[in-house]
């Protein structure tokens, strides 16, 4: 690896997980400030490759970026397209739906449209909801997913979204057009994704993520960015 930490993501604005990219500032947020500690842990400098949600592995996979750092929950079909770092994340998952629907649990879903971001494990979780509709978002490649669920929501195309609690936190409890109608504790692990022809990167990340975890400075920067979760690591692990 060159002094150069390449990681791919999407470019949007999901705080407090990310931010837009702008030349003056880079990015802000949790995902970025996780990046900036493993690189300096290896004397790198982070640059992100910024590409559409679907492209983010392929981009792995073809040697453009040294690893995805964007919300990829360690799945089976994932595992069988790279490898992963031990997590720097682990989130529950949320049904948000627009404020007084009256759904409050899975029983309320049935026959109703349930979006979720395609391939992920917020749209297998849908796809337990007996009676569900699951509706994938993102195969046609945009570069702002989570905004296209929320605008479906809020205009009525779908009923409710399903996607990692943590990208819910900026919403609070007094947005006017959504609410947190359920929490289902399912402990997603979050990992880096590299490549599978590269185990020396897999490694050096692996061993970076493992050393800011045992010394404090990862739960640091979960506290800055996700003070009302609860941090799941143990320092000294």
């Amino acid at each position: 690896m060159s002094g150069v930490l390449r990681l791919a993501c999407i470019d949007a604005d999901a705080p407090p997980l990310f931010t837009p990219y702008s030349d003056e500032s880079g990015r802000g947020g949790y995902e970025p400030a996780v990046a900036d500690l493993i690189a300096a842990e290896l004397g790198r400098t982070v640059a992100w490759v910024r590409v559409p949600w679907t492209e983010m592995i392929p981009a792995v996979q073809a040697g453009d970026a040294d690893g995805v750092l964007c919300g990829q929950g360690i799945t089976e079909s994932r595992q069988e397209q790279v490898d992963f770092t031990r997590p720097y994340a682990v989130f529950h998952e949320g049904v948000l739906v627009r404020r007084g629907s009256g759904i409050a649990g899975p029983a309320d879903l049935v026959g109703r449209p349930v979006a979720a971001i395609e391939g992920s494990t917020n749209l297998a979780l849908a796809q337990t909801f007996t009676g569900a509709v699951p509706v994938p978002f993102g195969s046609g490649g945009s570069d702002d997913v989570y905004a296209d669920m929320l605008a479906a929501l809020e205009k009525e195309e779908v009923d409710a979204v399903v996607d990692d609690d943590v990208v819910f936190v900026p919403l609070g409890e007094s947005d006017p057009r959504f609410e947190l109608a359920f929490t289902v504790r399912t402990g997603n692990r979050w990992g880096i994704g590299v490549s599978k022809d590269r185990p020396d990167v897999l490694a050096e990340l692996d061993g970076a993520l493992a050393r800011v975890i045992a010394d404090g400075r990862h739960r640091a920067v979960w506290q800055e960015w996700l003070p009302t979760l609860e941090y799941p690591f143990e320092s000294g692990a």
